[in-house]
């Protein structure tokens, strides 16, 4: 950590005319006399630092100090400043702000990547996601097995997987690795995952495989085909969902769009999220199917969970 310290601090001093003592402190989590240390130790590397005291003292190089340029453009880097940003949003560390300060040191440009664009990969869960970030993205790097308990649509069960890579994909995190259960590549959403253990056991060396994720190319099984109508106030969720293009509009601003999917429980539970604003039209056993689940669930809260006896 010492060293990736000292070329911070290089990177930073580079960047400003001049800093404290207690700015640095603070930028790298040490104490004010570590940072002192520091100061000697680039002195003694001939890094030409200098100190002043008093009201407007600090820190700063010597005039005149220069360094070779990054070959990338300022779009390039700011493009690329972004996305290490965007790590330390799930990290829950500032791991990633020291390598851009590395990263950007000698160009003021770019400083903090306060370019036009801002990527933040948290979560309304963060406080438990980024500790299983952090070990499968150790387990990752270490090559070992991880064992885990998952909750899916199917049911729960035990897994252990060689884990491959960590993805952000459909607006959450998975961990993308070979399953022993199903004994195939298989992907799992973080959030559903607890109990998670490094075994600390080799990953077993398997043939390559590179990860790919073409939406257009994606095969899914859609088995039920349901044309609704939503009214107009929908329009906004049809849009960022499906695409302007996926519906079309009546006069009085109705909206009826025939919708495919995987099975009809799945359906359902989409179409009851937009309450009394939609109704199905066709096939008529659905709506009628639609309508006794409404009166399920209208039983089940008058009378209670377990409904009247």
């Amino acid at each position: 950590m010492k060293i990736d310290r000292l070329i911070g601090m290089i990177s930073i001093l580079l960047q400003k005319e001049k800093v404290t003592a207690p700015y640095l402190a603070d930028k790298f989590e040490v104490s004010r006399r570590t940072i002192n240390r520091d100061v000697e130790d680039l002195c003694k590397a001939g890094i030409p630092i200098v100190t002043e005291q008093g009201k407007n003292g600090g820190i700063s190089i010597a005039e005149g100090y220069k360094v070779d340029k990054t070959l990338f453009t300022s779009s390039e880097m700011q493009a690329i400043l972004s996305g290490l940003k965007s790590l330390d949003s799930v990290s829950g560390t500032n791991r990633y702000q020291l390598l851009m300060d590395k990263l950007s040191f000698g160009s003021s440009d770019y400083v903090g990547a306060s370019g036009p664009v801002v990527i933040n990969l948290s979560s309304w869960y963060q406080s438990s996601l980024t500790p299983k970030f952090e070990l499968i993205k150790d387990a990752i790097e270490r090559k070992k097995i991880i064992e885990f308990h998952y909750y899916g649509p199917g049911g729960e069960n035990d897994r252990i997987i060689e884990p491959r890579l960590l993805i952000f994909e459909w607006s959450s995190w998975y961990v993308w690795g070979y399953c022993l259960l199903r004994d195939d590549l298989r992907m799992f959403k973080l959030h559903r995952m607890t109990q998670i253990i490094c075994t600390n056991e080799d990953i077993e060396e398997r043939e390559p495989q590179l990860y790919q994720m073409n939406p257009s190319e994606v095969s899914w099984t859609n088995e039920v085909y349901v044309t609704a109508e939503f009214d107009g106030t929908m329009k906004w969720r049809l849009i960022e969902e499906f695409g302007i293009g996926s519906f079309t509009e009546s006069d009085d601003g109705r909206l009826t769009m025939t919708i495919s999917w995987s099975d009809k429980a799945s359906l359902f539970s989409w179409l009851l999220g937009f309450r009394d604003h939609v109704r199905i039209l066709e096939p008529l056993e659905y709506r009628s199917d639609f309508l006794e689940l409404l009166d399920r669930i209208k039983t089940r809260n008058k009378f209670g969970i377990e409904g009247a006896d």
